[in-house]
This record gives C-alpha cells, structure tokens and sequence, in this order.
C-alpha cells in the first residue's frame, strides 16, 4: 500500500536525519502583527499550510474543513504544551518531516483514510505550535501573537484550498511541482541546509 511506504520512508528519513533546524525564530516576537507576518515569513510554515489546503481541496467532503480545522486546533495544542513546560522532543526534525510529508501527500495524492489524514495532520501541527510557542520573547503578548498567528494559518490553508477548488491546480504539472517543491524543501530542512 502507498500510504504505509510514505510512512516508512518519512520514518526512515527521520531515523537517519541529524537535527534539524527547520525554524529560524529570528528577531523580536511581541505581538499581533508579528503573528500576523511570522507564518509567510517562514519557509516551513509558509509550504505546509499551503498543501494542507491543497491537499483537503485534492481529498474534497468533510476533508475541506476537517483538516485544516484540526491543524489549526492541534497547533493550539502544540503551544500548550510548551506554556505547560512540557518538552516535545525534536521538535524541530518533526517540522522539517511536515515540510517533506506534506510535500509527498501533495506530489503523488496520497489516499489514505480520513482517520490517518487527520492523524498525520494534528502531528503535524502539534511540532509547528511547539516550536512557534518556543520562540516567544518573555515580554511577548502571547494571546496577540496566537490570534496573529492563526489568522494567517487559517488564511493560508483557505488559500490552498482556492487554489484546489478553483481548477488551477487539476493540471497535473502544477500539484506535481508544488508539491515536489515541498518535498525538497523538506528533505534539505531535514538535511540542515
């Protein structure tokens, strides 16, 4: 089956990758309006929203708003864990494997079930709400830079999803080569390059 090779080679790639640092968190994190920025500021954040939508739209039913609903809530969850003082480990790498994953779901429009859509989606999500958390400066409004920051997830993977809906991408070439993009992007993260 398709979905249980993606999940051994993503697995592998993870095995052999040094840490990775997919997420810069360069620069002074206060507020609304850096939340607002930070998601099209960053590589990772920018590639994965924009295939979850993609990939919902390529799935189609509930999958339009299942998936980019539990990104959104798993993120919330992934910065609980941080506030809670909990440790993800390799948050990071897990990141860097949402960049790739992401990438190989969009590129050869994986089928799986909706259950494991779901699951793939919330780990996803999870490792990016941790390390976006992680990031905030100790005099940050962390609410502000939530809402920001949500706002631009959400209008990200509404992008995706227009992009999916709207027939662009139903010519092959174009999900093919975007998500092939993700994909290397994702494994040069994992890479550390």
């Amino acid at each position: 089956m398709k979905a249980n090779r993606l999940v051994i080679f993503t697995g592998l790639l993870l095995i052999l990758s040094l840490p990775a640092q997919a997420h810069s968190g360069a620069g002074a994190i206060h507020g609304f309006v850096d939340g607002l920025l930070h998601p099209l500021l960053g590589i990772d954040h920018l590639l994965v929203m924009l295939a979850i939508g993609l990939w919902a739209a390529m799935r189609g039913g509930k999958a339009l708003w299942l998936l980019p609903a539990s990104f959104l809530s798993m993120m919330v969850a992934g910065a609980g864990l941080h506030f809670a003082g909990l440790t993800l480990n390799a948050a990071e790498t897990w990141v860097a494997a949402s960049v790739l994953a992401s990438g190989l779901l969009v590129w050869k429009n994986y089928q799986v079930s909706s259950g494991f859509a779901v699951a793939l989606v919330a780990g996803f999500a999870l490792s990016h709400g941790y390390v976006h958390a992680a990031e905030l400066q100790t005099d940050a409004n962390a609410s502000a830079y939530a809402a920001g920051f949500l706002l631009t997830t959400a209008l990200l993977h509404v992008s995706g999803i227009a992009a999916g809906l709207s027939g662009i991408v139903r010519i092959k070439i174009l999900s093919t080569g975007f998500g092939l993009l993700c994909a290397i992007a994702g494994a040069a993260l994992l890479a550390g390059a």
